[in-house]
């Protein structure tokens, strides 16, 4: 078996180097070619000095390159850190700050927007460009372009890595508001790949369609899969959610995975009757997919499976829902996937009883490493398991999820809420904080609470509750464009409330869930 990221595709190029492994358009590419594309971008880090354990940016869109160099960097022993192509360039340049990024692999169009911000990132010292520089960047940082790394050099690396060893950082928002860098090690990795696999029944002859983004565990699990058991993985970014659906039947793919707000519009459109005849299964993860949602696709796919699951970066996947059982229990998000185990813990630090609420505690190989340079925020989230194995002097660390579950008589799980604050929309974890911090640097509102409401689509709908500074008028035009200017789009609030105060709880702290169960009335 594997044990390093890279060498999925490398053990499958040796069994069947002829089969195609990856397709983008109307681009296909063999095991054998992606390996060798692999080593290619490999030797020509470590010729631009790339050492073990140092971090390589990937700001692209899901591209060919985007997978080489994700899985070159693996090679060289480097740490891929997959940047989401939406993201700003305050937001980009806080990354490359964060885990102090060596080498930055992006294309011309986003060092353009990046080039005002690079300054400030001391740590870098290198920019590969996949294309052309048509206009000279604002900085002074050598630049080479993706030929001349891949002919950099010819010699193949021996490398050292072992599979505890870091192979990504992820990066997902945090309480605090800054985004925390999920470290996750080639173990993680290839035991995610396997244990999803597993449970979906891929093979060979399965094509699967990779629409997230590789900077989102999830994402990035399509690709590691697909490359775990010699499959094909299609890439795609989309602009219509009926792209989608013509790139499922264009390429004949026979898995699917989104986030519940993309499925709402996908079950909404009509899916060719061929459609039944190969896609195998979907896959939901990000947050509850609508029962009136499933209801919709099962009645326009009859033969495809669906598989609910629920996962965490800090874990990257933890259950999920048997397809027989989605009948008998809509609601739950399942049961452990293979080779990990979930515990329900309650306050005193005991596992719950059936139907107990209590924190969702995730254990096993699939825990990652850490948070980058953020030991205080690591030891709130990766604590030792309750009832540690006597005799056995080393304390096990799982991951505490900071999601409230109950379990049922039978083991299955169900999902009922956050212990803190986080937003969950779109599929994605937003921080309050980090909503609030651009709103108050405006200088537009005198007090804001970024707050997270159920919403059909979304999961939850981002709603800013304001109050109003001095005697100036609120204008929420201004405050909206602010947020379009500085946020993703998925982090731009969907309402502004007006307030005259903000309600306070007996620590003097603003009462989010009064004004959550305010607004949630008042929708």
């Amino acid at each position: 078996m594997s044990q390093l990221l890279h060498e999925l595709a490398i053990k499958q190029s040796a069994i069947t180097p002829k089969a195609v492994a990856l397709g983008y358009k109307e681009q296909v590419y063999t095991y054998q070619e992606v390996v060798d594309n692999i080593w290619q971008v490999a030797n020509g880090l470590a010729k631009q000095g790339l050492s073990r354990h140092e971090r390589v940016a990937i700001y692209l869109p899901k591209l060919p390159e985007t997978v080489f160099s994700m899985m070159g960097t693996s090679a060289a022993g480097g740490v891929f850190v997959p940047v989401n192509p939406i993201l700003k360039p305050e937001q980009v340049r806080y990354i490359l700050q964060d885990c102090n990024v060596r080498i930055l692999i992006t294309n011309a169009a986003r060092l353009k927007q990046l080039s005002s911000e690079l300054s400030q990132c001391h740590d870098l010292r290198q920019v590969v460009l996949i294309d052309e520089m048509t206009i000279e960047p604002n900085n002074t940082l050598p630049i080479i372009s993706w030929q001349a790394l891949l002919d950099s050099s010819h010699q193949r690396l021996a490398t050292h890595s072992i599979d505890m060893d870091m192979a990504a950082i992820l990066y997902t928002s945090g309480s605090t508001g800054r985004p925390k860098g999920v470290v996750l090690s080639h173990r993680n990795m290839v035991t995610g790949a396997h244990s999803v696999a597993e449970y979906l029944d891929n093979t060979p002859q399965d094509k699967i369609l990779a629409v997230l983004p590789f900077s989102f565990d999830y994402g990035l699990s399509q690709l590691t899969t697909a490359f775990s058991v010699g499959a094909c993985c299609y890439l795609m970014d989309y602009l219509l959610p009926r792209d989608v659906i013509k790139a499922v039947n264009k390429y004949k793919i026979t898995g699917l995975a989104a986030v519940p707000p993309l499925w709402v519009q996908l079950a909404d459109l009509s899916w060719p009757e061929a459609t039944t005849k190969h896609l195998r299964y979907i896959t939901n993860s990000g947050g509850a997919m609508p029962t009136a949602t499933l209801t919709k696709l099962q009645q326009q796919l009859p033969n495809t499976a669906p598989y609910l699951m629920y996962g965490l970066t800090e874990a990257f996947r933890s259950s999920y829902l048997p397809p027989n059982e989605l009948a008998k229990r809509p609601t739950s998000m399942g049961k452990a996937i293979p080779n990990a185990e979930l515990l329900v813990i309650n306050e005193a630090g005991e596992e719950c009883e059936a139907n107990e609420p209590g924190e969702l505690v995730h254990r096993g190989s699939l825990v990652a490493l850490g948070y980058w340079s953020d030991q205080a925020r690591t030891q709130e989230r990766f604590k030792p398991i309750p009832n540690p194995i006597s005799g056995i002097p080393i304390t096990e660390i799982a991951v505490w999820s900071g999601d409230l579950v109950k379990k049922d008589e039978e083991g299955f799980l169900y999902f009922i809420g956050r212990n803190d604050d986080m937003i969950k929309t779109s599929g994605y974890r937003v921080s309050p904080t980090e909503v609030e911090e651009v709103v108050y640097a405006s200088n537009l509102v005198g007090e804001v609470a970024a707050l997270g409401v159920p919403h059909p689509q979304l999961g939850q709908a981002i709603v800013l509750a304001v109050t109003p500074r001095d005697t100036t008028p609120i204008d929420e035009v201004a405050i909206t464009n602010i947020c379009k200017q500085k946020l993703p789009g998925f982090m731009v609030p969907q309402q502004i409330a007006r307030f005259q105060t903000l309600p306070r709880n007996p620590n003097g702290k603003i009462d989010r869930k009064a004004l959550i169960s305010e607004l949630s009335n008042d929708g």
